[in-house]
């Protein structure tokens, strides 16, 4: 099987990005109330005395002031599915997994028209609050093994060096750039 992070990989940009800025423009109220939480928790974020679990719950607050956010996340993959990724499209897999840290309620629409298992950050989508650990760095880890014990991805494709502990436990690792560009994970990252 080969595993997936999703954004600025399967899907260029990034999927929360999109959202909120797709919520900003449908909900601006809903949406412009989380601001100030989420500028002090960046800063804080930004001086080292707060996690990204913070940050990410503070920016997603906005949550519970919309009506059905898991029908607004089916509304907004309608709108943007065209960012999924050609290259990845190219060789999907039934058996492909996708691993994200961005929330599962988000990415579970476009997980299911492709097809693809899902593994993301668990957050209530009423809310913003997170279920348990951001699905991020060696969590990403521990996650997969929990839904897939014993087993080892043959490939796994990611943007970013944060994910090297699952580029170095999975059989090969590619480095996705731009969205499309595909190189070997780099030597001095394993």
């Amino acid at each position: 099987m080969n595993v997936y992070d999703f954004d600025k990989t399967v899907f260029y940009p990034d999927s929360s990005y999109c959202f909120v800025r797709y919520c900003l423009r449908r909900w601006p109220r809903a949406v412009l109330s989380a601001f100030p939480g989420a500028g002090l928790a960046f800063l804080l974020r930004m001086l080292g005395q707060a996690d990204t679990r913070a940050l990410k719950e503070k920016v997603f607050s906005f949550l519970s002031r919309l009506d059905d956010p898991e029908r607004i996340a089916e509304e907004f993959w309608a709108a943007h599915e065209g960012g999924i990724a050609a290259w990845y499209l190219a060789q999907r897999q039934d058996d492909d997994v996708i691993l994200s840290a961005s929330p599962e309620f988000l990415l579970r629409p476009m997980a299911e028209k492709l097809g693809v298992r899902l593994i993301a950050t668990r957050m209530d989508a009423h809310t913003g609050r997170i279920i348990g650990s951001n699905c991020h760095d060696a969590e990403k880890i521990s996650r997969f093994l929990r839904e897939y014990p014993g087993q080892q991805p043959d490939a796994f494709y990611s943007d970013s060096l944060s994910d090297s502990p699952m580029a170095w436990f999975s059989r090969q690792a590619f480095l996705v750039k731009n969205g499309k560009d595909l190189e070997p994970w780099p030597e001095t990252h394993q």
